[in-house]
């Protein structure tokens, strides 16, 4: 999903609830979970780094995505075919979950502002709070959904993502919507590599 640069507001915002300082620089967030971006921006920003400040932020950001649900509709949107290929996916009972790097509380109101939630078994995924790295958050939401490796698909769209599910020992397909190119995440060792989801039959094939 596309949040046209709110996201990066929101973050700025609760950076600066839970630490009085106004971030004037973000560590890099592509393929990163939100314990390492908010770890990295406070070193920018010589502040300690603390789990007792991750909590904090987590809430804040959390609260914050909450309190700005309407402006998240209005300003970012799903990816297109998205939502297409979830339904399609539910009605082959496909069990299906998120895995991502951002605050649990956060993921949920961006999935539900774009109606992706309905598809998705939220207490199945894995979150920010669950580790720094994807393999960790991977291993998290397999042993949560009493999932084998060899039964899951992982999508991703970054070599970051790719590599995480190498590191799982699970199946991957890369969507590349995001600033990677599919040559990129070829190159990563994704099984399979879509440009998008508009096109739901093929992606579906790639996924099952």
């Amino acid at each position: 999903m596309a949040t046209r640069g709110l996201g990066r507001e929101l973050w700025a915002q609760a950076f600066h609830e839970v630490t009085g300082v106004e971030m004037r620089e973000q560590a890099s967030v592509t393929g990163s979970t939100e314990r390492v971006i908010l770890r990295e921006t406070a070193r920018l920003h010589d502040l300690p780094y603390s789990d007792e400040l991750f909590a904090s932020f987590a809430a804040a950001l959390g609260a914050v995505h909450v309190r700005r649900a309407a402006e998240l509709r209005e300003r970012g949107h799903a990816l297109p075919g998205a939502a297409a290929v979830l339904a399609r996916l539910a009605d082959e009972g496909v069990r299906q979950t998120v895995v991502t790097g951002n605050v649990r509380a956060a993921a949920e109101v961006k999935l539900a502002v774009f109606g992706l939630d309905s598809y998705l078994r939220l207490e199945d995924g894995a979150y920010g709070e669950d580790g720094e790295r994807r393999p960790e958050l991977l291993r998290a939401a397999l042993a949560r959904s009493v999932t084998p490796p060899d039964r899951a698909v992982f999508l991703g769209d970054t070599p970051t993502d790719v590599e995480g599910g190498l590191g799982a020992g699970v199946r991957t397909v890369a969507v590349a919507t995001g600033r990677a190119s599919g040559a990129e995440l070829r190159n990563s060792g994704a099984d399979a590599v879509l440009e998008g989801l508009a096109d739901t039959a093929k992606a579906l094939d790639a996924i099952l």
